[in-house]
């Protein structure tokens, strides 16, 4: 995980434009909640018991939900009470797993990035053929966005409301997978399944396309299925436009009798 993706934990809380929404941070070490507490021993966990396993859910409950209401509200628009309200919890549980409303919403959009490089990760694994992992990542990266069209408007909301960032969370995780695939091309390259160019032009090719049809689909509507977008990505990744050399009828009409 690129180390400005996780900024968010060292912020000092500032005020958001929700006004008095980040007023109710709880104090570094307050104790929990009156909803944890009761959550807690609803499960069995006794006192002195760090209940991990109830922390992390919780943590993963509040971030799907905050998911959901950032990407139909925006960022500037979501106030961390609806968030809570929608939970059934109170805001304080809230805040005690993330000091700020920045901080949550971009470890939103983080973690929907760390979840689709786990599912191209996950689809390529099996796969020693360079290009069948091609094939298994460009599939992956459809299905992702075609099952979570939620964190296409959570990108959306980052490049608009935080500006200020270097990158956007989604561009400093593709530069991360990069070497990999760098040395899956040179290796194809050199293997003569795939001719010579500069490695940054295939990769920055499929990148862009792959990019580019999430959004269309995202703001055109588009129905087709994701497999068959990747099906189509791919055909003409793999085999280009043209027509073999000895079937063009310009390339027949030149060639020597």
């Amino acid at each position: 995980m690129a180390a400005n993706d996780l900024d968010w934990i060292n912020m000092s809380r500032t005020q958001s434009s929700t006004g008095p929404d980040e007023s109710a941070v709880p104090a570094p070490g307050a104790p929990a909640p009156a909803d944890e507490v009761a959550q807690s021993s609803s499960t069995g966990q006794g006192q002195g018991d760090p209940s991990c396993d109830v922390a992390e859910s919780r943590r993963e409950q509040i971030l799907d939900m905050a998911t959901c209401v950032f990407a139909e509200f925006g960022y500037r628009q979501t106030d961390v009470q609806v968030i809570a309200d929608r939970l059934g919890i109170g805001k304080g549980t809230v805040y005690r797993y993330f000091p700020s409303k920045e901080g949550l919403f971009l470890e939103t959009v983080d973690r929907g990035m760390r979840r689709l490089r786990q599912a191209i990760e996950s689809a390529t694994t099996a796969e020693s053929d360079p290009l069948k992992q091609i094939e298994a990542a460009v599939y992956a990266y459809c299905a992702y966005f075609d099952q979570h069209p939620e964190v296409i408007e959570l990108i959306i909301v980052e490049r608009s409301e935080f500006k200020e960032r270097k990158r956007p969370t989604y561009f400093d995780y593709c530069e991360a997978g990069q070497q990999r695939w760098r040395a899956l091309f040179a290796q194809m390259m050199d293997e003569g399944r795939i001719r010579r160019m500069p490695l940054d032009g295939p990769l920055d090719v499929i990148g862009d396309t792959l990019y580019g049809t999430i959004f269309t689909n995202h703001f055109a509507g588009r129905r087709k299925s994701f497999q068959l977008q990747a099906a189509e990505i791919l055909d003409v990744i793999f085999h280009g436009i043209l027509a073999p050399a000895s079937d063009r009828p310009g390339d027949r009409e030149g060639s020597p009798q």
